[in-house]
Parts: C-alpha cells; structure tokens; sequence
C-alpha cells in the first residue's frame, strides 16, 4: 500500500523528491501519512478532492484484500 501511494505521489507531484510516505500501525489500523512539498498539495488533493478521494479508496481495496483496515492522511 505504502509503495502505491507513493508511487501515485511521486507521479502527480512537481518535486517528486520531498515526497515521504510514512506507515504507522494504531489499533489494528494501518495509517499511511503522506507528506508533500507545500506547492504541491494542490495537485495532491485535486479538485474537490477527487484526487485524494481516489487515493484513499485504492488504499481501502489493498487494506481489505490484505485483510487489514488502512486509512491515508495527507500532511
């Protein structure tokens, strides 16, 4: 999941190098933290959100079919 995210990141964002996807595990949860260069929130989080509302559902498809329950954070 973590290599997806920031895969998807690295792709949208104009500094691909400041991207930094963090894994943390909290109550049997998975909680990725994705960190990105201050101007390129925008791209991250899209129009509405849709871009980051896409994100966060792939990452709830690789979390159940992992058996697992994930959630994404944009920092």
């Amino acid at each position: 999941m973590r290599e997806l995210i920031e895969y998807i990141a690295k792709t949208l964002a104009t500094k691909p190098d400041e991207v930094k996807v963090t894994e943390v595990v909290e109550d049997g949860r998975v909680i990725l933290r994705l960190e990105v260069a201050a101007e390129d929130k925008g791209k991250i989080i899209g129009r509405q959100g849709r871009v980051a509302q896409a994100m966060r559902v792939l990452v709830r498809v690789a979390a159940v079919k992992a058996g697992t329950r994930a959630i994404l954070e944009i920092v």
